[in-house]
């Protein structure tokens, strides 16, 4: 496994934070678009979540055409993505991103547990007001072809039970 990035188990650091990306942002080129300063640090887990798909205020994302990713509090349940390190300077392009002033989206502080079994703090979001969807075909496939779990198998595949 490559150099993790952190060094304590916050991970946090004066200029940086670390961001836990579950969905679209597990893609390297996806992450850059707005947030060039990205870095990847390590694959995660989050425990007791679950990842859903949904519309924010059920309505259909005009960019994916289908359910986007979220996140909710799940008992027993686990998702696993991608912790980013990224520059502060990037904060206010990765909310807009993530549609945090139109409410689509709100920050969340997550505890997340690293293939090491260190436990780090993170930036992450969850979608509020939503309906349960089904992922969008182009979503899905982004997800599928390029993300993969610690066992190699794509995030999406690995948790395409929790897809409804």
């Amino acid at each position: 496994m490559a150099n993790s990035g952190f060094e304590d188990g916050r991970g946090q650091e004066e200029e940086t934070f670390l961001y836990f990306a579950y969905g679209s942002n597990l893609l390297t080129e996806r992450i850059h678009l707005r947030n060039p300063s990205a870095a990847f640090c390590c694959v995660a887990r989050l425990k007791d979540f679950k990842l859903d798909f949904g519309n924010s205020q059920g309505k259909t994302s005009p960019t994916w055409h289908g359910g986007i990713a979220t996140i909710f509090q799940s008992p027993g349940d686990e998702v696993w993505g991608v912790v980013w390190k990224m520059n502060k300077s990037n904060l206010n392009s990765l909310d807009e991103q993530e549609g945090v002033k139109s409410g689509t989206y709100v920050v969340v502080e997550v505890k997340v547990t690293t293939q090491e079994g260190r436990e780090i703090t993170c930036r992450s979001y969850l979608m509020t007001n939503y309906e349960s969807a089904p992922p969008s075909p182009q979503y899905k496939k982004v997800n599928k072809s390029h993300c993969l779990s610690e066992s190699g198998k794509p995030l999406l595949q690995a948790q395409d039970k929790n897809v409804g």
